[in-house]
């Protein structure tokens, strides 16, 4: 069977292998996507995916091309409500519409919804659909990865975690409602209390037109966590990663 690892392929793209179970987050794969642009080498072929998780719409979680790039097809996508119609019919998986507090077992593992507070509409005249984290449970461990929310009083209630995969920033030199900061990303670590945290969602893609900028912007965040985090928290162990490394369970 093929180890317990997690690969962060870049911005909230994370492979969790897990039991035998191998699943993909929310994969922006591409050099460009919209107005943004990877500055990271490019992500690696993921190869078999049991399932792909999407946290919800937002075009840097929720990218169709990155989906239909994805070879063999993934079994099954795993989506909040109402971001079904975005995607059935534009790739070869079954898609499974889940809720926060909706699990569902994919192989070996149980994958459960939970809250996410984050704006979600894809554009300012899309319809309603929701956003959710997850956390995935195989193998006797559990791995939690927020997608995109706000801290939240239920965060304490996710636990016992081994890992716990959080995002730390946006994509540019500032953030819209129902992002994590630094700071506030340390204070979802004090409530999450896992044995390993993970910090994404920074240095990988940032609007074009940066350029002069961008070596602050994509590694700041990360240097303001990592201190953050070492005051308040110093029993949880941070797996500080680049894109395509990897981390062992």
């Amino acid at each position: 069977m093929q180890p317990d690892r997690l690969t962060w392929l870049g911005h909230a793209t994370v492979l969790i292998e897990l039991g035998g179970v191998r699943l993909l987050t929310d994969p922006v794969l591409r050099s460009r996507v919209a107005h943004l642009r990877r500055h990271a080498p490019p992500a690696p072929a993921t190869g078999e995916l049991d399932a792909v998780l999407v946290s919800h719409a937002h075009r840097d979680h929720l990218d169709v091309p990155s989906l239909r790039g994805l070879r063999p097809a993934p079994r099954e996508l795993v989506v909040p409500p109402g971001v079904g119609r975005i995607v059935r019919g534009k790739t070869g998986a079954h898609v499974q519409e889940l809720p926060a507090g909706g699990a569902l077992d994919v192989g070996a593992a149980r994958v459960l919804a939970v809250p996410a507070v984050h704006d979600t509409r894809r554009s300012p005249v899309s319809g309603a659909s929701e956003a959710v984290g997850f956390v995935v449970e195989a193998a006797g461990r559990r791995v939690y990865f927020a997608g995109d929310t706000s801290v939240f009083d239920g965060m304490s209630d996710l636990g016992p975690l081994d890992v716990a995969l959080l995002p730390i920033w946006g994509w540019g030199p500032s953030l819209g409602p129902g992002h994590m900061d630094p700071g506030e990303a340390v204070d979802a670590l004090e409530l999450l209390r896992p044995e390993v945290a993970v910090p994404i969602h920074w240095g990988t893609l940032l609007p074009i037109g940066l350029r002069r900028r961008h070596g602050h912007v994509l590694r700041a965040p990360l240097e303001a966590f990592v201190r953050g985090a070492g005051e308040r928290c110093p029993d949880v162990r941070l797996a500080v990663l680049d894109p395509g490394g990897q981390v062992a369970l």
